[in-house]
């Protein structure tokens, strides 16, 4: 490859720009260690801050290149302070697009916010361990409906956890990988529905009492 050719140096839109771009990362991260790593997660936190698509391409790229344990805290960790900037950024300029973007959701969210106010960390957390509500909207939504940020960031921390592990370890055999569709199966969703539902029980036994 020419030195001057940095085409591979693009946000990955399919798996095969993720394997050419993993493929030359494992060239240069014995030397560039630290580089790498940091350019990672700005690249991630940029993503998840302006809403960019595609993040799920830099978890799997965290599993093919720095391993399950590793990857899975650079995921949740870029991930939620990713959360945590489209947050305050949605907090001060957000409210006309969520409006405009998804009136109904809003709504929703925002009934069901009001209504789970004493158990609201386990409603946030069954959000996020979910794909009840797309984590995009959650991020934007938030400030708009009077999620508390504590709430909000303990729940995307934790709730975030479950998912990664399963795009991280993917990402490991990234090259069986034959579409995005073949990251969630049934089995994975049901086992994030039900990880959902043991995290929002304490509220719905509270609410029966």
């Amino acid at each position: 490859m020419p030195a001057s050719d940095y085409s591979f140096l693009k946000l990955p839109r399919t798996l095969e720009d993720l394997q050419i771009l993993r493929d030359h990362l494992e060239t240069c991260t014995s030397d560039y260690t630290a580089q790498v790593l940091v350019g990672y997660c700005m690249v991630y936190i940029f993503m998840q801050t302006f809403m960019i698509p595609g993040t799920v391409f830099m978890s799997l790229l965290a599993g093919a290149h720095f391993g399950v344990f590793k990857g899975v805290a650079l995921v949740v960790f870029t991930a939620t302070a990713g959360a945590s900037s489209c947050y305050f950024l949605s907090k001060l300029i957000g409210r006309p697009l969520v409006f405009s973007l998804w009136p109904d959701k809003l709504s929703f969210f925002q009934e069901q916010v009001a209504r789970r106010r004493g158990g609201l960390l386990n409603y946030m957390l069954f959000l996020r361990l979910t794909p009840t509500l797309p984590n995009t909207f959650i991020n934007v939504a938030s400030p708009i409906v009077d999620v508390p940020y504590h709430i909000f960031f303990l729940a995307t921390l934790i709730g975030l956890v479950p998912a990664a592990y399963v795009t991280v370890k993917a990402g490991i055999a990234l090259g069986e990988l034959q579409s995005i569709g073949d990251l969630y199966d049934f089995n994975s969703i049901a086992t994030l529905f039900l990880i959902g539902i043991v995290s929002i029980t304490p509220t719905l036994i509270s609410k029966s009492k």
